[in-house]
């Protein structure tokens, strides 16, 4: 008995369906394969970041979105940058500042202080070394005046031309700087109020009384302090190559106490005051 021939056209179909089954098993391998690989290189990722000591679990979503979007940073950088809080946009997911009226609280664009706080021990600074009225911590005024004292004796004039500001001043001060140049435009020079570092009684802005604050760059007494501000424990606070980190533009004039040990530490690191908050104090 003859057997009988398939017909062409389920023959074809037949073949047809088998090549394409073959075509998606290797289209699903290599999708498969192209997940897997990326799912390692995350979790890679995430076990390099975990070796960073200052890593915070509740962090890790933003560290690898932050590292997705800067892959030129190292993992060290990742870290404190997004515990910095420079993931987030300035003034949002901002928190109260710690370590209230002590040399190491930390106020910037994610801390604040409240409308009420007014730092303890505020001492008004001598005449010699100041403008009228001036007023700084207790400790603070001590160490500036030492630091001006001998500069002096060297023939240099270091005044304090700003220190502490209270809430209200500084919503006064950077309204009218809104009026003038726009808000976009004062946020790159000027604190809001509560984010202003003079409340806390430990920031100064200097000048030599000759040139405006604003050219103390140009001037013997900056160069002077960028060599000995930090021996009576003072750092430039707003640094010109840590404008992402602190949230302002260069300021040379502006300059903060914290004590001569953490003072030299961050002058020999090269850090700001909230690279070393993040690797030494919340740490």
């Amino acid at each position: 008995m003859k057997k009988k021939k398939l017909k062409k056209g389920p023959k074809l179909f037949l073949i047809s369906l088998i090549i394409l089954l073959i075509i998606g098993g290797i289209i699903i391998k290599q999708t498969d394969k192209h997940t897997n690989k990326k799912m390692t290189q995350e979790e890679k990722n995430l076990q390099k970041l975990k070796k960073i000591p200052y890593y915070k679990q509740q962090n890790k979503t933003r560290y690898l979105k932050y590292q997705k979007e800067n892959p030129e940073l190292s993992t060290e950088n990742i870290v404190i940058y997004v515990n910095i809080g420079i993931d987030k946009p300035y003034y949002t997911n901002t928190k109260p500042s710690k370590n209230l009226n002590t040399n190491i609280v930390l106020v910037n664009k994610y801390n604040y202080l409240t409308e009420s706080y007014t730092p303890k021990n505020l001492e008004t600074i001598d005449l010699a070394y100041a403008r009228s009225g001036m007023q700084l911590v207790s400790e603070a005024k001590d160490a500036f005046e030492k630091l001006s004292k001998d500069a002096k004796n060297e023939g240099l004039n270091i005044i304090a031309m700003s220190s502490y500001r209270s809430y209200d001043y500084q919503v006064d001060l950077y309204n009218n700087y809104v009026k003038t140049d726009g808000q976009q435009a004062a946020d790159t020079y000027s604190a809001r109020a509560g984010f202003s570092e003079h409340q806390t009684g430990l920031a100064v802005d200097v000048y030599n009384k000759t040139l405006p604050y604003t050219s103390f760059e140009q001037t013997e007494e900056f160069n002077w302090m960028q060599e000995n501000a930090y021996k009576y424990g003072f750092i430039l606070r707003f640094p010109k190559d840590k404008v992402s980190i602190t949230g302002y533009q260069y300021e040379s004039w502006h300059y903060r106490y914290v004590g001569k040990t953490i003072a030299k530490y961050i002058y020999k690191h090269k850090l700001t005051l909230e690279e070393y908050y993040v690797k030494k104090v919340e740490n």
